[in-house]
């Protein structure tokens, strides 16, 4: 049988432990890399923790144990082990230009001539921090969605450097472990999901701002309106099937969203201390020391809707 293929994974902090799960479950061999030996103990620690966990609830992914998964992941502090005869490596540092930058010129130094570079970053343009690299062809950007193991959109991101087969390449291996690529035909500011994101955070900071609504009340609008239609089907497929097609929809509708759309505010300042009502409410609702009961609540129901995410994704493979 031949050896699993090797992935180095840079960056032992969240990302980097949900990015090891993913690939071990599909069968690579992972080498998790942080600079503090420490770092990776504890990191290797929590993600065994985290696999056993998720076996025990009947959600780990792939056909193997935990156990088994787990032996597949190797932490090590350095870089050149990390990365030697590695496929595929996958950057999890903190998001600062400067960082990645370096990182990637380490990197660039010591791979293979095949060997992709992929960054994890959620917003910063590729070509602001891998200009220059002898591998430039195969650096490219696979930004994942939190919490990556049960929200398996990934954002693919060429550089103006970025072979086309490289980005190809990237896609199949984002399915071979079970995300869902979304692959950009050029890069852009803020990506895709940033911008959409941003757009609709800065509706409803005019929407509590203005005493139009409440927090709570623009998150229930979400969660109970918008949120289960865009959930299975986005926002352009959702206005297809509200009319008879896009253009009865437009028929319908096009003078409304205009109409509307002139009253946009746009981007409010989001800075301290503009935003320190909104900040003081949020606070109020969601308070600090209750953040990680908070997300394991968010865990609980993203594990349940990647459940029946897999359910509805076989009924439609037999209807």
């Amino acid at each position: 049988m031949d050896s699993p293929k090797k992935i180095g994974i840079i960056g032992s902090g969240t990302i980097g432990r949900s990015w090891a799960m993913l690939f071990t479950a599909a069968g690579y061999q992972v080498f998790l890399f942080d600079v503090q030996p420490e770092q990776v103990t504890g990191a290797l620690q929590d993600v065994q923790r985290q696999l056993h966990s998720l076996e025990e609830l009947g959600l780990l992914k792939g056909s193997d144990s935990a156990k088994v998964q787990f032996s597949r992941i190797k932490g090590t502090s350095s870089l050149q082990e990390c990365v030697a005869g590695a496929c595929y490596v996958q950057e999890c540092v903190p998001e600062q230009r400067d960082l990645k930058q370096k990182v990637f010129q380490d990197l660039d130094a010591i791979v293979g001539e095949d060997t992709i570079l992929a960054s994890s970053v959620s917003a910063m343009m590729p070509s602001t921090f891998m200009e220059g690299l002898k591998h430039g062809k195969n650096c490219v950007v696979a930004h994942p969605t939190n919490p990556p193991y049960f929200v398996p959109m990934v954002e693919v991101i060429p550089s103006p450097w970025t072979s086309p087969s490289v980005l190809s390449k990237t896609e199949t291996i984002m399915l071979e472990i079970g995300q869902e690529p979304v692959v950009f035909k050029k890069e852009f500011p803020g990506f895709g999901s940033n911008r959409i994101q941003y757009a609709i955070l800065n509706e409803c900071y005019h929407l509590v701002q203005d005493g139009v609504l409440t927090p709570e009340g623009v998150d229930r609008l979400v969660k109970f309106g918008l949120g289960p239609r865009y959930a299975w089907m986005g926002p352009l497929e959702t206005i297809v099937l509200n009319a008879d097609g896009i253009r009865s929809y437009l028929e319908r509708y096009s003078s409304t969203i205009n109409t509307i759309s002139a009253t946009l505010k746009g981007p409010p300042d989001w800075t301290f201390p503009a935003v320190e009502p909104l900040a003081k409410q949020l606070e109020e609702l969601f308070p600090l020391d209750k953040l990680q009961e908070r997300r394991n609540w968010r865990d609980e129901r993203l594990i349940a809707f990647s459940k029946l995410r897999a359910e509805m994704k076989k009924k439609e493979k037999t209807d």
